[in-house]
């Protein structure tokens, strides 16, 4: 097989799993919705039930949408780990090695399902944003800015998930392990000052990867000073990224060998 084939069936081989994937996300209608629910509710609460006990310095539902742009994105995350613990728990995997099918095919459909499932929850939370009275002042090159740090947020976090779905040991135990996916945006600027914080968890809340993406986004989006927090979001991601998709390849060759 020459190299140009070798490119072309791995071509063919991720898109049939990518084809794969988001046919199982149209057909799990639930799990879409919840994804997408869930954080409108979050914005819901934070925005018309909080946001005037909190004082951030400016309008609050100006403030708060880029966290709850990033909290949306843990909650697909959290759906790409039950998939692919669904896939290898109940022999499909198995049935895929039988096949002219290669290994990071699978996980790379789950990733760009995930990416899918997120763009249209995003979508949706800036509509509704906006519904609620949420007025970006970015340009053209600032919607930019952000989309690009999202979708390299939402890529990274997806294969992390996909790695946690490759050792899970069911769907039960995949939803538990992407649980601090959910619960770390509240440790980070997302819905409050860092300065607010208890001592104890201003640290953390500083120099989590979280917060700069946060901070970084909310910077392009409303104006805020972006200081250093755009190239510590990129490396944070970047990294991510790198250390997700080689531990997510490895746990999947390593499992799949057995």
């Amino acid at each position: 097989m020459t190299t140009h084939q070798g490119i072309g069936a791995a071509v063919s081989d991720v898109a049939t799993m990518i084809g794969r994937s988001v046919r199982l996300s149209r057909r799990n209608v639930d799990t879409v919705f919840v994804s997408m629910l869930l954080p409108l509710l979050m914005m819901a609460l934070f925005v018309y039930v909080f946001g005037g006990a909190i004082d951030t310095g400016t309008q609050y539902v100006n403030y708060v949408v880029p966290g709850i742009l990033l909290l949306t994105t843990g909650y697909g995350a959290a759906s790409t780990a039950m998939a692919v613990a669904d896939d290898m728990t109940t022999g499909m995997i198995d049935r895929l090695r039988s096949l002219p099918i290669r290994g990071f095919a699978v996980l790379t459909g789950h990733v760009a399902a995930s990416v899918a499932r997120n763009a249209a929850s995003t979508a949706i939370v800036v509509l509704a944003a906006l519904a609620m009275g949420f007025r970006p002042n970015a340009g053209p090159a600032e919607w930019v800015a952000a989309i690009s740090l999202l979708l390299l947020y939402v890529i990274a976090m997806s294969w992390l998930a996909a790695a946690l779905g490759v050792i899970a040991k069911s769907v039960e135990s995949a939803s538990a392990l992407s649980f601090f996916m959910l619960f770390l945006p509240y440790l980070s600027s997302a819905f409050v000052r860092t300065e607010t914080m208890p001592g104890f968890l201003q640290p953390i809340s500083r120099h989590q990867p979280i917060t700069p993406v946060i901070e970084a986004v909310r910077s392009f989006l409303t104006g805020t000073p972006l200081g250093t927090n755009g190239w510590v979001a990129l490396t944070w991601c970047g990294g991510l990224l790198v250390f997700s998709t080689t531990l997510a390849s490895v746990l999947y060759r390593h499992r799949t060998s057995q």
